[in-house]
């Protein structure tokens, strides 16, 4: 399993998505409500950008003139012909047993990056005669890291 990093967490607000390439796959990444899932944009219906297309909720019926929609923004429509799929799973909602899109898995790693190691490689060098003035300096980001199968 190959560890890819393909965004910090900031980039991606719940509700949104990132289209990247990695390891010569296109990938959506989804934020939904601070979970991340990552598809496959491809549908395996006719190969249309999935990853493109809507996200909606569920809508489930107990009959006639009532409905109800739950699971808001886990559904993923494709733009070309409108087939469904389930963001966390990524079965079909029409043939779940059989229709699905490749799904990836996501860790969310925490990254604590400090000016100190750099400092310290340079405090090593012999002094010239100009010293500029250094911070310490500190970068506190999530990462957000798909796993893809070699």
């Amino acid at each position: 399993m190959a560890h890819h990093v393909v965004a910090i967490v900031e980039e991606i607000p719940p509700g949104q998505r990132k289209i990247v390439e990695v390891a010569g796959r296109s990938i959506g990444i989804f934020n939904v409500n601070g979970e991340f899932f990552a598809l496959r944009n491809r549908c395996p219906h006719q190969g249309g950008p999935l990853c493109h297309g809507p996200l909606e909720g569920l809508i489930e019926s107990t009959g006639p003139g009532d409905y109800s929609v739950s699971r808001p923004g886990e559904v993923l429509r494709c733009p070309w012909h409108g087939w469904e799929f389930d963001i966390r799973t990524g079965q079909s909602w029409f043939d779940p047993a059989r229709i699905r899109v490749r799904r990836y898995d996501v860790i969310v790693e925490s990254a604590d990056i400090t000016g100190d190691a750099r400092l310290s490689e340079y405090s090593q060098r012999e002094q010239g005669p100009y010293v500029a003035e250094t911070y310490v300096t500190a970068i506190d980001q999530s990462h957000i890291v798909v796993d893809i199968p070699e």
